[in-house]
């Protein structure tokens, strides 16, 4: 047993399925997905069949794997009228996928930046609700929906498009320096501000140090590379999220003297 764990932390064990899955997680949100791989602790969720998009769940917080018999929605069709919303109808993962991904592309973030965020802030349950009182996808607190015209924060698409346009403020804000702009979504500016950096907070440091890394993850299995050096260059650190991060790695400069 410990030798096929030891296995699965070095391997990907891709596991075959036919057509369309949904994968069922503990927290009853359904994700989509066109096939699937263990990668270490966590099931990587390949969203499109060339198997480019795909999205990395802990394994443990999967329930079990149902068949998809429904009829996928092509393209990105996802608007603040179609999507249902939380006081309906239980919004379909092909809409939560394609509200991240108009949201992202409205506001010129890379869909991948924007899905890690989503993943560490709600684990893509559109009702999610935190003990403080973040709501959705990507956890708005009531004030900060109210300023960003988020009426209905269980609304995926207007939950992605508020929260990504909150996000993006944030790297405008910081000069696109990635690790300040996601510490001060955890949070808040004044605490960022405050301590010139990312705050010495645990759950800020892992929250920002889990994005940064699921990205990572995500552009290393697309086949980027990460520059070997000791830090990224400010001219490619914006880039990375500021216009699409294609070219170059997102790095966690988190330092405990910060």
């Amino acid at each position: 047993m410990k030798i096929l764990r030891l296995f699965a932390l070095i391997l990907l064990l891709s596991v075959a399925c036919s057509a369309a899955d949904l994968a069922v997680l503990r927290n009853g949100f359904t994700i989509r997905h066109e096939s699937r791989a263990q990668v270490g602790a966590s099931t990587r969720l390949y969203t499109s069949k060339d198997r480019v998009s795909f999205v990395d769940v802990p394994t443990a917080d999967v329930e079990r794997f149902d068949k998809d018999d429904a009829i996928p929605e092509s393209g990105i069709s996802a608007t603040r009228s179609t999507l249902p919303s939380a006081s309906n109808a239980k919004p379909s993962p092909q809409s939560v996928a394609d509200a991240i991904s108009s949201a992202s592309h409205r506001y010129k973030l890379d869909p991948d930046f924007v899905t890690s965020v989503v993943s560490a802030e709600s684990g893509f349950n559109p009702r999610a609700r935190s003990s403080k009182g973040a709501k959705g996808l990507m956890q708005l607190m009531p004030g900060t929906a109210s300023q960003l015209g988020v009426s209905d924060p269980f609304d995926p698409a207007t939950n992605a498009d508020g929260g990504t346009r909150y996000l993006r403020g944030l790297l405008e804000r910081y000069n696109f320096d990635v690790p300040k702009a996601l510490a001060a979504y955890n949070a808040g500016p004044t605490r960022v501000e405050q301590h010139h950096g990312v705050p010495p907070y645990r759950e800020t440091r892992r929250y920002v140090t889990r994005i940064i890394n699921d990205y990572n993850r995500k552009k290393i299995a697309q086949g980027y590379v990460a520059k070997p050096t000791a830090a990224t260059p400010a001219a490619n650190r914006p880039q990375a999220a500021k216009a699409a991060p294609k070219n170059s790695l997102l790095r966690a400069k988190v330092s405990r003297k910060d």
